[in-house]
């Protein structure tokens, strides 16, 4: 809860992949509160009241993962509205921002957007949806100790740049620092 505020605040797309942790944990976990509590909610460093309520965030996630029936795989709703909000921030900044350094990194990124989603087989998915699965799918890699190739790498840099960008353009806007 604590690292998901700070994330929201700061870089919603970082809010986003750390949700999907946060789910996968939970899926990890078998949803059981027990073992949430002692394997995540211990390890915070703060006060019994805080403690409390992080616990409590956990439970209302797995309550609503179970009511969502999102407990195998997929993502509760409130989180898929970020990612369309996100794509929609995106499409905008495409056709009617003066943004040139969006618009060239949205050149390079694209075409690996649209291989990856190939290749996860995702055809439905939004442009956003699609990188943030890219950028996921690296992190699991990453923890799972996993080689990652250089051309991957290199691909996935370009991904990575164009979210950075979006999301960075997305708190100003948030901000009123940023208009459309």
């Amino acid at each position: 809860m604590l690292i998901a505020q700070e994330k929201r605040k700061t870089n919603i797309a970082e809010y986003i992949l750390y949700l999907w942790q946060v789910e996968d944990l939970l899926r990890a976990l078998d949803f059981d509160l027990d073992k949430i509590g002692k394997t995540v909610v211990s390890r915070f460093e703060t006060d019994d009241d805080t403690r409390l309520e992080i616990y409590q965030w956990y439970k209302n996630l797995v309550l609503m993962m179970q009511k969502e029936q999102v407990t195998q795989q997929g993502h509760v709703q409130f989180i898929k509205n970020l990612v369309d909000e996100l794509n929609r921030f995106h499409l905008q900044l495409l056709q009617g921002a003066n943004d040139s350094k969006y618009l060239a990194l949205h050149h390079l990124a694209k075409p690996i957007i649209d291989e990856f989603r190939l290749k996860s087989n995702e055809m439905e998915a939004n442009d956003i949806q699609v990188a943030l699965q890219a950028l996921y799918s690296i992190l699991l890699l990453k923890l799972q100790g996993k080689e990652i190739s250089t051309s991957t790498t290199q691909a996935v840099a370009h991904i990575s740049k164009l979210v950075g960008h979006l999301a960075g353009r997305y708190r100003q806007y948030e901000e009123g620092e940023f208009e459309i």
